[in-house]
Order: C-alpha cells, then structure tokens, then sequence
C-alpha cells in the first residue's frame, strides 16, 4: 500500500503527513504491484474527499475522471473498485477552464449552464471495500 503523502494531504487536512509504502516483500515488489499502489493510494485519497462531500447529504451517481492517467484503462477500473461507483472519462479537454467558465455563468446568469462533453470511455461501478478497507486500517 502506498499512501502518497509526499507533500502532506489536504483532505483531510494533515500538512505534516508523510508518504508510506507499506506491505513489501521480495515477491510483491514487482513493477505492476508498486504502480497499483501508487494509484490505489490517490484515489482512496480522492475517496475520503468524496466521504465528506458524501457526510452533508450530496452523492455520487457517477465520477467524472479526468487528467492524463484516466486514460489509462487500469486507472479506470481500479477507480470502479475504489469509488464503487460508475466511472466516466470524457473526451480530453480543459475541463478545469470549463468548470471554472460553468461556474462564473452559474454565479452571474443565476443557473447553471449545460455544457456536453464527449465520453471516451466508460466503466461501471465494481465495489471493493476491502480497497478502502485496507488503507483506511494503515491510515
């Protein structure tokens, strides 16, 4: 397990936390065993995120994965397991720049615009809690 706390965490809030990789031994450091860790680690992270969005009444039909590594096939499915929850990666885009733009429209029009966005793949929700389970429990 890797928890990716190079530079501290922000949620929650642990400026001070350091990054651990825990759980190796000679067999199970391989390459494709370190890179699972790696992205298992973030996303649990993006999952407590999530958590306390979750704890004041909102949730999650579907996540929205974006950036350089959800289009990597693995990231998606391992993000089904973690999020258990349907996983869609829209076509490549500026969709920070978007949200920001969606968000400005929202605050000055008083509604909230509707923009499309293409998917390029999608995966459906796989639960694993025993993912979560295990980092929560080295956490």
């Amino acid at each position: 397990m890797l928890h990716p706390y190079f530079e501290g965490e922000r949620t929650p809030n642990l400026p001070d936390a350091t990054a651990t990789l825990s759980g190796l031994t000679l067999a199970s450091s391989t390459r494709e065993n370190l890179a699972r860790a790696a992205i298992e680690g973030i996303l649990c992270g993006l999952a407590d995120g999530l958590d306390a969005i979750t704890r004041l009444g909102v949730s999650a039909e579907r996540i929205l994965l974006i950036g350089g590594a959800a289009r990597s096939t693995a990231v998606g499915v391992i993000a089904a397991q973690v999020f258990g929850a349907p996983i869609v990666i829209p076509a490549p885009g500026e969709y920070v720049a978007l949200g920001a733009a969606a968000q400005a429209v929202w605050a000055l029009a008083g509604e909230r615009p509707t923009w499309p966005a293409a998917t390029w793949a999608e995966h459906p929700a796989d639960d694993r809690p025993v993912i979560r389970e295990q980092y929560a429990a080295q956490g």
